[in-house]
């Protein structure tokens, strides 16, 4: 039970500091790449972009991508938020207004961070250099949800934990797998 409770503990000291300690500048630019990200935005143009210009290797990462992020996206919002009920970190430990527009579902797990990881993920195996510039902006998403008060890092751990299973999933399910492109 200690265990827990340290867990807990060590989740809340991080969720304050990262609120507190991320300069003004950087917090807009973490919001402008999580609200590019938004509704999978950024994710379905970076597919696009892939499979425009990309060749084969191009369109098999953006549709291993797009699958995955969809796996990600059922598993941690239509099954995590419904199973876990946890509220969002409080409005009053961060000294900005981004802790006003969030979302009211569940703060367990971060369906933003799994998203931006599954793709991330499934891209990479498939076109690393690819996936590589996708890090990029998935990691800011990360911390985003974090530093705007969205989520707590157990809950992007956990986002982030999905989104690698789904992108695994999505790259060893012999079904998916049989589709050439």
């Amino acid at each position: 039970m200690s265990l827990l409770t340290g867990l807990k503990s060590a989740d809340r000291f991080v969720t304050q500091q990262v609120g507190l300690r991320i300069p003004a500048h950087a917090s807009r630019v973490l919001s402008l790449a999580e609200e590019a990200a938004e509704s999978s935005k950024l994710w379905c143009v970076a597919a696009a972009a892939m499979a425009a210009g990309g060749g084969r290797r191009g369109r098999k990462a953006a549709v291993t991508g797009l699958v995955a992020l969809t796996l990600a996206q059922l598993v941690s919002n239509g099954v995590g938020k419904q199973l876990v009920d946890r509220s969002r970190p409080p409005k009053e430990w961060f000294p900005h207004d981004e802790a006003d527009d969030r979302p009211d579902s569940s703060s367990f797990p971060s369906g933003h961070t799994a998203a931006a990881v599954a793709f991330t993920a499934a891209v990479t195996s498939t076109w690393p250099t690819a996936g590589a510039v996708c890090a990029v902006p998935a990691t800011m998403v990360a911390i985003e949800r974090v530093q705007s008060g969205a989520h707590y890092p157990s809950d992007v751990v956990a986002g982030a934990t999905i989104g690698l299973l789904s992108a695994w999933l999505t790259q060893r399910a012999p079904t998916l797998l049989q589709h050439r492109l």
